[in-house]
């Protein structure tokens, strides 16, 4: 591939990623600049104990590197008027009003009423209170009266009897927040999420081999999934499932995706190139976009966006997004997911990088920093 970056160091970085005192079976990266692919690289198995080499055109599950692309729908249709950031959410999904709070005091649990209600916003940016616990009496009881199919909007209404990990607005709480707004984009655009995305975004952009959940002849595709054992140092394969998809009619808006590595990096360009895509088609307004990737957290509800990963970070709506400073002027946003996905853009540069792997419990701080520092010492200075 010609290009006018050395991306040398990159590349030698995701080789070492497999012989790691965390090992990475097989891994892959696609960078771009506009529209244009200026890096590429896969090294490693598809299939670990098989020893199949990767392709490059095998299927991943993206886990929690599907909030991004939820959230972005659901500001499409904020685009078109169909919330508000400051609506209640028991508007919508009237379970979620009169919620109630865990809250420590003298030392023991007590469940109270919550100060305040849960508002749009606070969906988007994670600071809603709602944690990420799906093994519950309600969800059981959707999931036997349904067949185990466990519709989206009804699984979310069950959500609504857990009470709140913390008050509305008190501080940022990684949980469902986005699965919520995956039932909510099915209340306002009348169709399941999986089909939204399909007319307004995988189709326009030609993301054909993406989805909310899978069929029988992606799964065939889908590459092994591992997850490291540290108490026993070693790398097992695990039955390539999701389990924060609890049926098959549950599109998750958090965890639900399956991509590969051109589909994936298609969207990530468009959000690079501030919404718009290389055959004309706008997904987002550049304001909107710049919305996505504008911090919202206050100083304590930072406090708990403490990964170690998110350092020089702060939060959008869906996203980490870098806070300026002297140090590190390159601003890009982004996420990852639970086996290893990495997602980053960059709208100044008009730039993106995807990177995929299937290893659960992996190092996510290494694995992230190592690609982000290497990748912009790359392109900071050219051939």
């Amino acid at each position: 591939m010609d290009s006018k970056y050395d991306f040398s160091t990159l590349r030698d970085f995701q080789e070492s990623l497999l012989t790691f005192k965390v090992p990475i079976p097989g891994n892959q990266c696609i960078a771009t600049e506009g529209y244009g692919e200026i890096y590429s690289h896969v090294c490693g198995y598809a299939d670990l104990e098989k020893q199949q080499p990767l392709k490059g055109d095998e299927l991943y599950f993206l886990w929690s590197a599907t909030k991004p692309v939820t959230v972005s729908l659901a500001l499409r249709l904020f685009e078109e008027n169909r919330f508000r950031m400051n609506d209640p959410l028991y508007e919508y999904i009237p379970e979620y009003r009169n919620m109630y709070v865990r809250k420590m005091i003298d030392g023991r649990e007590e469940i109270l009423p919550v100060s305040s209600d849960i508002l749009i916003w606070q969906l988007f940016n994670m600071t809603a209170g709602i944690d990420y616990e799906v093994n519950t009496p309600a969800v059981h009881e959707v999931r036997e009266r349904t067949g185990g199919r466990c519709p989206t909007v009804e699984t979310v209404r069950a959500f609504a009897k857990r009470p709140l990990a913390s008050e509305p607005g008190a501080y940022w709480c990684y949980g469902l927040c986005h699965d919520v707004i995956g039932a909510l984009i099915e209340i306002w655009s009348g169709k399941k999420l999986r089909d939204y995305a399909k007319e307004v975004l995988f189709e326009p952009l030609g993301m054909n081999e993406t989805s909310y959940g899978y069929s029988a002849e992606q799964k065939d595709r889908i590459t092994a999934q591992f997850s490291y054992r540290y108490d026993t140092e070693t790398v097992t394969r695990t039955n390539n499932t999701v389990n924060l998809i609890l049926g098959p009619d549950y599109d998750s808006g958090g965890a639900g995706m399956v991509s590969s590595l051109k589909d994936f990096s298609k969207f990530a360009a468009v959000m690079a190139n501030h919404g718009s895509a290389e055959n004309g088609y706008r997904f987002l307004m550049p304001e909107t976009v710049d919305m996505l990737r504008t911090n919202t957290l206050t100083k304590q509800e930072a406090e708990s966006f403490c990964w170690e990963q998110h350092k020089g970070y702060g939060y959008g709506y869906g996203v980490r997004t870098r806070l300026p400073s002297p140090e590190d002027d390159d601003l890009d946003f982004g996420w990852g997911g639970a086996a290893g996905a990495i997602l980053l853009m960059d709208c100044d540069r008009k730039m993106s990088l995807v990177y995929l792997q299937h290893l659960l419990n992996n190092p996510e701080d290494h694995t992230f920093t190592g690609m982000r520092d290497r990748f912009y010492e790359s392109v900071r200075k050219q051939k």
